[in-house]
């Protein structure tokens, strides 16, 4: 498995867990607001597996989880393994992705390998609004089927949207939540210019408080919680 990053613990990535977080190299998308880029672009030296794992299995006696991260997790063909050896450890798995692989996803919930999936919706489901908000050309039908295995897939779950102002408006956000309609769970966060895989995102000033309370209303009532992040 390749490993681009590792953080031996945090608390802010898994609600109420105790988790350590693993970063993938390489990713399908190239969205101007990410705030990993050395990740996206393959730059960052890699982390042995097995150095990984044994932490993991030395720590879990206050490790209650591992939060696989990216980049694009799915596009790597030993994550199963991957994950299979950390369910052996007795830790649970929360899964960050961007939804473009739902056949991946969808075997990866089958087995068993994930107990929380978040996925990122970039834009509303239009294929010009999202290749935008992607940096790449998106099926977003494919984003569709993700979104409906999530949801009927029987684990803990969220949706959430990066408000990147050349990306998404106030309107944006509530088509965005009534396509996630019924969902448990729709986070928006707040879009951070310090570190972004564009040099003009960086120069992006992200919207005022006022405009995000603005989204959270317009999104409130499709989707079951509305979470903000980063305010």
């Amino acid at each position: 498995m390749k490993i681009g990053g590792f953080i031996k613990t945090t608390l802010s990535d898994w609600d109420g867990k105790v988790a350590c977080m693993v970063f993938t190299p390489g990713c399908n998308f190239s969205c101007p607001f990410c705030h990993n880029p050395q990740l996206v672009a393959n730059e960052t030296e890699l982390i042995d597996e097995t150095v990984v794992l044994n932490y993991m299995r030395e720590n879990n006696d206050f490790l209650t989880g591992a939060v696989i991260s990216g980049g694009e997790p799915t596009l790597h063909n030993d994550l199963y393994v991957f994950l299979k050896e950390i369910k052996k450890l007795g830790l649970e798995v929360k899964l960050d992705t961007n939804g473009s692989r739902p056949d991946v996803l969808d075997d990866l919930i089958g087995a068993k390998m994930v107990d929380y999936v978040a996925m990122d919706v970039k834009a509303p489901l239009n294929k010009e609004k999202y290749s935008i908000a992607a940096g790449v050309d998106v099926d977003v039908e494919k984003i569709s089927e993700s979104i409906r295995i999530i949801k009927e897939s029987g684990v803990k779950y969220e949706f959430r949207t990066t408000a990147y102002p050349e990306a998404v408006s106030v309107d944006d956000i509530k088509e965005i939540a009534e396509s996630l309609r019924g969902a448990e769970r729709y986070c928006i966060q707040q879009f951070r210019p310090d570190l972004t895989m564009s040099a003009e995102a960086s120069k992006t000033k992200p919207y005022p408080v006022k405009t995000l309370r603005e989204m959270y209303d317009g999104a409130k009532p499709f989707v079951k919680k509305v979470v903000m992040r980063g305010i």
